[in-house]
């Protein structure tokens, strides 16, 4: 075991040597504040280019028994659409946490959890307040980080 440990690490620092690119723990952080500070200026070009083409998002919610209800997938192009509409019809402000950044030894790849709250405001409705948790896999493709989707659960908001 302890050759094996020694290979990887190895492995590791000539890749790190090479000049290849790794996922780090500030790179990942980063692109998710590039990501929410798109969003929160309405840009939804800056956005949805963070995505791969073949990017899914899921929507899904806890339900009261503790299970998970979907409430539907898209992909980047219906996610663009729906986004637009949103942009359109609403104020908002969302602020994201980032709870973990799991990056394997390889460094190209990066799963991160967190959690949002969104205060949103409609023309004729009371503000409404909106949580979810959030998980994204981040990859880097030619030496730019990118994410395969998003898939935010709704959530009761803490007090």
């Amino acid at each position: 075991m302890p050759l094996a440990l020694a290979l990887l690490i190895l492995a590791v620092a000539a890749k790190a040597q090479s000049g290849e690119a790794l996922l780090t723990d500030a790179s990942v952080r980063a692109f998710v504040i590039r990501q929410e500070a798109a969003w929160n200026a309405k840009d939804a070009r800056a956005f949805f280019a963070t995505f791969t083409a073949d990017a899914k998002f899921v929507a899904q919610a806890c339900d009261s028994h503790g299970g998970l209800t979907s409430n539907g997938s898209s992909t980047v192009s219906q996610a663009t659409a729906q986004a637009q509409r949103f942009f359109a019809a609403s104020r908002f402000h969302e602020t994201g946490v980032i709870d973990r950044v799991i990056i394997p030894p390889d460094g190209h790849v990066a799963q991160v959890f967190g959690h949002v709250s969104t205060e949103i405001e409609k023309a004729g409705r009371p503000p409404q307040k909106l949580c979810a948790e959030t998980r994204q896999t981040l990859v880097l493709a030619k030496r730019r980080i990118l994410s395969q989707g998003q898939t935010e659960t709704d959530v009761r908001c803490s007090r």
